[in-house]
């Protein structure tokens, strides 16, 4: 037999001899294929695109490592509810529930004795450990929580104590500054020279002269004043300085001035029990300080009982801190801001301390300083403007962070540091450096 296969033809022919020896023969044709290169190619494509995709499909739920589910199970219980236009709601359903179990553990009181872990990683340990259900680990975590919040609450009031502490002590460096020109003032007869010197006696009354009424007990920082007035005054022999001190830091503020001279501007040292109109009767605010001490502990606290914490928030306590502060019943932290407004009104527009000295007083009205004339806040406004403070005429460092202290912002420091002659002796010999 023999095998004809013609490609041009299509077709194919078998030949065989039989016992008589004639030859038949059987032709088979084959269809024509109308298969073309347009649709090969096209195919191809499909396949290159699904096989990854496939082949990604796979290897996430292989990754799974789901138990107990073929991977085309598995991948059918994730693509069938899309593919069908349905989504899966046992996320939705867990939602709620969680939420069920919080607003009920909300509403009942945390079990006596429920022992606490002390981090999160304590936590999911129990949990895993121990296996609690979803309502104790709603409490345990509720727990946690109000345990976090008395803390952080206790470390703020912990905070704002520590800077009220700070804030009304005294520098050693500043002590000791104070007692030793108190020691000189009693030992060097040139620190007990008068102030302003004889001659220039009727100058302290001159309204043809600008002059400023300066009162503290800190002579360091009076000092800053006077030089930082001075040296940014075009007219500064037309200037004229009337520190008001307390007896006790009397004799150390005369010795500084009559030892460190501001010529040409002039300068006199007077200390309270040196005036003799200064009574209740002639300047009402000593009785308004004395008399209204209701108002006072309504508006800022009470200075004698104790603050129950409880029901303070940290700012409630940070006001009623600042109002224990002994600037807050210094005479001389009051001889500055009388205003007829406030005794008129019973004291409703007195803020200690900070709000007068931004106001202009005239008959009958009461008018704030522009911030470019006098700004305010540098001793509690960490994110203060530099460029306003170069710009303001005046800066006050008004608050607990004041320059000299180790709570002072140190940003705002030089401002007021540059003013400070640290080539003095007395400056020196208590080791008041420059930070």
């Amino acid at each position: 037999m023999q095998l004809h296969i013609s490609p041009s033809m299509r077709s194919i022919t078998i030949s065989s001899s039989s016992s008589n020896g004639f030859i038949d023969l059987m032709k088979i044709k084959v269809a024509s294929r109308h298969i073309s290169y347009r649709t090969l190619f096209h195919t191809i494509l499909i396949l290159a695109f699904l096989l990854p995709f496939v082949f990604i499909l796979t290897a996430i739920v292989t990754l799974e490592g789901v138990n107990k589910c073929s991977s085309f199970d598995c991948l059918g219980r994730r693509l069938g509810p899309r593919f069908l236009g349905r989504v899966d709601d046992s996320g939705q359903r867990l939602e709620k529930d969680l939420y069920k179990i919080l607003n009920q553990v909300n509403n009942e009181e945390i079990p006596d004795g429920l022992k606490l872990p002390d981090s999160y990683n304590q936590l999911v340990s129990e949990i895993m450990s121990k296996k609690y259900d979803a309502k104790t680990f709603a409490f345990m975590l509720r727990a946690m929580m109000e345990k976090f919040e008395r803390e952080i609450r206790e470390s703020k009031f912990s905070e704002l104590m520590n800077k009220h502490f700070a804030a009304s002590s005294i520098p050693k460096g500043i002590h000791c500054l104070s007692l030793r020109l108190t020691d000189e003032y009693s030992s060097n007869a040139h620190a007990r020279k008068q102030l302003p010197s004889p001659e220039l006696l009727p100058l302290l009354s001159d309204n043809s002269y600008h002059h400023f009424v300066l009162s503290t007990d800190n002579i360091l920082a009076a000092s800053v004043v006077v030089s930082s007035t001075v040296q940014s005054s075009l007219k500064p022999e037309k200037i004229v300085f009337h520190v008001i001190t307390d007896k006790k830091t009397y004799a150390g503020m005369h010795s500084w001035f009559a030892l460190n001279s501001v010529a040409p501007a002039i300068v006199e040292v007077k200390g309270v029990h040196q005036f003799d109109w200064l009574t209740r009767e002639n300047v009402p605010v000593l009785e308004a300080v004395e008399n209204h001490t209701g108002i006072r502990n309504y508006y800022h606290g009470n200075h004698i009982a104790g603050t129950n914490l409880s029901t303070t928030t940290p700012r409630m306590f940070a006001s009623k801190l600042q109002a224990r502060s002994p600037k807050y019943i210094s005479l001389l932290n009051h001889l500055r801001i009388y205003l007829p407004e406030n005794l008129k009104s019973d004291l409703t527009m007195w803020k200690l301390g900070t709000l007068p000295p931004a106001l202009i007083a005239f008959k009958g009205h009461v008018h704030p300083i522009d911030p470019s004339w006098h700004m305010l806040g540098l001793g509690y406004q960490n994110k203060t403007n530099i460029e306003s403070v170069k710009k303001a005429a005046v800066i006050h460092y008004n608050g607990q962070s004041k320059p000299w202290l180790q709570i002072g912002f140190e940003h705002l420091r030089p401002f007021w540091t540059k003013y400070v002659n640290y080539t003095n002796d007395f400056v020196r010999n208590c080791h008041i450096l420059k930070s």
